[in-house]
């Protein structure tokens, strides 16, 4: 991944945080939006958004092709979660790897959950989504969402040469409406966009992030529904 910035860079975690406190927004009242359940917490965590990352989802949105939506998967997530994710994907990493440093197992796990310190999701900055057709069917884009590099094989990268012209052709019209709208990818998933984290900041070139980690009620790092560790 030497091509790659992964969240584990020092650089990320360099980047300074100016929180603007832009408010999480809960998307299950916006009717434009489409969101799907199997991220779905008991307080509702998983469909709230930072009110100008919602506004920028929008936005891309309207830039889709005529006939297309986004489906969002999981927008905010609490940092106890986070936290319980990254550990749990950190002990799976250091028993594949029983010789890595910690730095290796640092930057391995980091392919797929990012690092509480640093985590766009406990933000509310960062977006997992996918493409769907107006009654909700959702299009090929290679993997299925929230896959890990070992069981796909690497295709859950943005730009994996092992995915069908399909799914490569769907990726790009995700990735023309959401860089358009001011969001970054997160090249190891093809899935997972963000903006005003420390990784936008430092992708973007910006001075700071505009959003630091934020708590809801209730974050005792448990999901009532869901299993996948995206970053």
């Amino acid at each position: 991944m030497t091509d790659i910035i992964t969240l584990s860079d020092p650089r990320v975690a360099a980047v300074i945080v100016d929180d603007c406190h832009e408010p999480l927004v809960d998307v299950r009242d916006i009717p434009e939006l489409r969101l799907d359940d199997r991220q779905a917490d008991g307080d509702g965590a998983y469909a709230r958004l930072r009110s100008g990352v919602l506004g920028r989802l929008l936005q891309a949105q309207r830039a889709l092709p005529d006939g297309l939506r986004f489906l969002l998967v999981e927008g905010y997530r609490p940092p106890g979660l986070q936290r319980r994710y990254y550990e749990e994907y950190a002990a799976t990493m250091r028993a594949a790897h029983p010789d890595a440093t910690p730095a290796r197992i640092r930057e391995l796990a980091s392919a797929y959950i990012s690092p509480p310190e640093v985590a766009p999701h406990a933000g509310g900055g960062a977006l997992d989504l996918t493409l769907c057709t107006e009654d909700g069917t959702e299009l090929p884009l290679g993997t299925e969402v929230n896959a890990t590099p070992e069981e796909s094989d690497g295709a859950c990268r943005t730009d994996a040469p092992n995915i069908d012209a399909q799914a490569r052709a769907h990726r790009m019209v995700m990735r023309e409406a959401l860089t358009s709208a001011g969001f970054v990818n997160y090249p190891t998933e093809w899935w997972h966009w963000s903006y005003g984290d420390r990784y936008w900041a430092l992708m973007s070139q910006a001075p700071a992030a505009r959003y630091g980690p934020v708590d809801l009620p209730h974050d005792d790092g448990e999901q009532s529904e869901g299993s996948a560790i995206p970053a």
